[in-house]
């Protein structure tokens, strides 16, 4: 089940984002994130309700998803919808409808299942010892600071495997036709042939010649247009983890003791430099194939033992392991499993003292005779070695758990000291930084930057922080950060006079005319060519299809594919907004290339996975019809205090 959900990672991301399943990272800050938010319900699902807290924390984790995805193109107001709002609100219900519905066919996750789950977690596997098996007290230790024990963990991994496994279902059983994956492919590969004539904007701007009336009409038809926003000049406060770290020092008995009490963290893996001579005999070869292999091993074991001395000479005659065989059969340092030799291989190797010489050993391979040259065994490292890694470590872990301590006091201060970010940035060892921001994103920024997030945002420029001139309250801006900030200048949002800005306008106004009359000409020329047939004008002919577009825009390419084949050539026309005005001659429809067994086979597998999402769709739809579900005030309209 594990392989199939890695192996269909991008599809059940498709499935489980209509059920807005939960994560398997740690706890964050879910403990203080509600401290000025009520308890007040949302929805209700076969009696189990769904709290504004849930809603907002999974609203406020897609606007974040959005944001990091789209970067400086992230606009706020596409996301913050009451269509958007719904959206989350279903997936919440969706959740809810799943989690009961695998409670109802008793579903879980094996005790192995869940091993697999938490191995493949990185942070799990960084605690890996040298033998392979996990350090289960860094293990705990490591849960501990994030409130939860292994077995808290461990359920909440094999709730989240359960969970999955009636979408899991539902992608296995989709299935998409080889001759329907071929029909459409064959589509997908048609090409046209097109001829373009271009009526630019820019040849049309000199004809337009606006009059200081259609300026000011102009203006004052599009005032906001022209606004310079309003600003901010803030202090603010960032409180996090690494903000913590500064009140968060190990001492060094703390570090020493971390090391006496974990001893086999620091431990080195033994090693053993090899040299080995080989004669090869696979696992599927004949016994009389076998038997020849090894006796021919058996006769160069006596060569060795006659001539010890003339080891790298004989392995470098008669070892049919090409590269060390040149190297005298020097195989360099190895630790156990880093090679191809196995289980038998490494118990020799490293059963024998520097300079010994194996008997004839044999692995899946053949058989080997191996020499030990050097042998460095596994030592714990010196504590001043790794006194600073486990500093490092120590720092992170104390912050973590200082941050966990302190955010909800960090927030009762900046909300209780409300005129003033000293207090708190006396009491956590912060220090007040000053920016200039606007009630939008700042695209200069990264996007998760704090200053751009949009509940902050919308704080800074609420009437407490502008007018009162009080601390925001500690914003959570996702990933243990939290922010507050302090308005200290604040500038509305003016509209210039026009005379300050009249070259800005005619400039918007040559523009949007000079649009207007290459349309104008071009939807004649369009009825003139249907007549005609005519290709005066028009650039050299080009193949297009729907994935070599040759600068074609969406639209053009749209509408050259909508023309009908059987009354070729024809003419479509195209409007390009501030660009101008592009007319298309189809000529021709080109076959593609057949398709390939491995293209046909992706998009009988795109094809499936699109089923799978309409099956997966249909299916939630149906669970959800027949749950009693109950929807409480307008939340899909409005989050509590309009945040985000």
């Amino acid at each position: 089940m594990l392989d199939f959900f890695r192996n269909h990672q991008r599809l059940m991301m498709a499935l489980l984002l209509l059920i807005v399943l939960p994560g398997l990272g740690f706890v964050g800050i879910q403990g203080f994130r509600g401290f000025f938010d009520d308890s007040a319900n949302v929805a209700a699902v076969n009696g189990h309700k769904i709290t504004r807290v849930e809603f907002d924390g999974a609203f406020r984790q897609q606007i974040d998803q959005a944001r990091q995805a789209l970067g400086g193109q992230f606009d706020i107001k596409a996301f913050d919808t009451p269509d958007h709002r719904k959206q989350v609100l279903d997936g919440l219900i969706q959740q809810r409808v799943l989690a009961d519905e695998t409670q109802r066919l008793h579903l879980t996750a094996s005790d192995n299942a869940v091993r697999e789950a938490l191995l493949s977690d990185p942070m799990i596997a960084s605690l890996k010892k040298p033998d392979g098996t996990i350090d289960v007290e860094r293990y705990a230790q490591l849960l501990s600071f994030q409130g939860m024990t292994p077995e808290q963990y461990q359920e909440r991994v094999r709730y989240s495997l359960a969970l999955q496994q009636i979408p899991a279902s539902i992608v296995s059983s989709a299935f998409t036709p080889k001759s329907l994956a071929q029909h459409l492919s064959e589509l997908a590969a048609q090409q046209r042939e097109v001829q373009a004539l271009v009526l630019k904007t820019s040849d049309y701007a000199a004809k337009v010649q606006p009059t200081d009336a259609q300026l000011a009409a102009y203006y004052d038809a599009h005032k906001q247009s022209f606004a310079t926003p309003e600003t901010a000049t803030i202090q603010y406060l960032v409180y996090s983890p690494a903000a913590a770290a500064a009140s968060a020092q190990p001492t060094d008995a703390d570090i020493k003791k971390f090391y006496d009490d974990n001893p086999t963290h620091f431990r080195t893996e033994a090693q053993v430099r090899v040299s080995h001579i080989f004669i090869a005999a696979a696992s599927d070869a004949s016994a009389a194939d076998k038997a020849a292999a090894k006796a021919k091993a058996e006769q160069l074991l006596a060569d060795v033992k006659a001539h010890p001395d003339q080891f790298a000479q004989i392995a470098q005659k008669n070892s049919q392991d090409a590269p060390s065989a040149a190297k005298g059969g020097d195989l360099g340092f190895i630790t156990r499993g880093s090679t191809a030799g196995g289980k038998a291989f490494d118990d020799a190797a490293f059963a024998l003292k520097q300079g010994d010489v194996s008997g004839v050993v044999q692995s899946d391979l053949g058989f080997h005779i191996l020499k030990a040259t050097e042998v460095k065994p596994s030592v714990v490292k010196p504590f001043a070695e790794v006194k600073d890694e486990i500093a490092a470590s120590l720092k992170q872990q104390y912050a973590s758990k200082a941050f966990s301590d302190n955010a909800e006091g960090f927030t009762s201060t900046v909300y209780e000291k409300a005129k003033s970010l000293q207090p708190a940035a006396d009491k956590y060892k912060l220090t007040i930084q000053t920016a200039t921001v606007t009630p939008t994103p700042n695209p200069q920024l990264p996007p998760t930057s704090p200053l751009n997030n949009p509940k902050f945002l919308a704080a800074v420029f609420s009437n407490d922080s502008v007018k009162n001139q009080n601390n925001t309250q500690a914003i959570d801006v996702g990933n243990n950060t939290l922010i507050s900030a302090r308005v200290t200048d604040y500038k509305p949002a003016t509209v210039p006079a026009l005379d300050a800005i009249k070259d800005a306008v005619r400039q918007k106004v040559v523009a949007e005319q000079a649009a207007e009359l290459a349309k104008k000409d071009g939807t004649a020329k369009l009825a003139e060519l249907r007549k005609s047939k005519s290709t005066e004008g028009f650039a050299a002919a080009q193949k297009v299809s729907r994935t070599q577009s040759q600068g074609l825009t969406p639209a053009a390419l749209s509408a050259v594919y909508k023309v009908d084949a059987k009354t070729l050539p024809a003419y479509v026309g195209v409007d390009l907004g501030a660009d101008g005005y592009a007319i298309y001659r189809v000529n021709a429809v080109v076959p593609g290339s057949a398709v390939d067994p491995q293209q046909l086979a992706g998009a009988q597998q795109q094809m499936a996975q699109v089923e799978a999402q309409s099956e997966g769709e249909a299916y939630l739809a149906a669970l959800r019809d027949r749950s009693k579900v109950k929807l409480y005030g307008s939340t899909a309209s409005q989050s509590k205090d309009g945040e985000d």
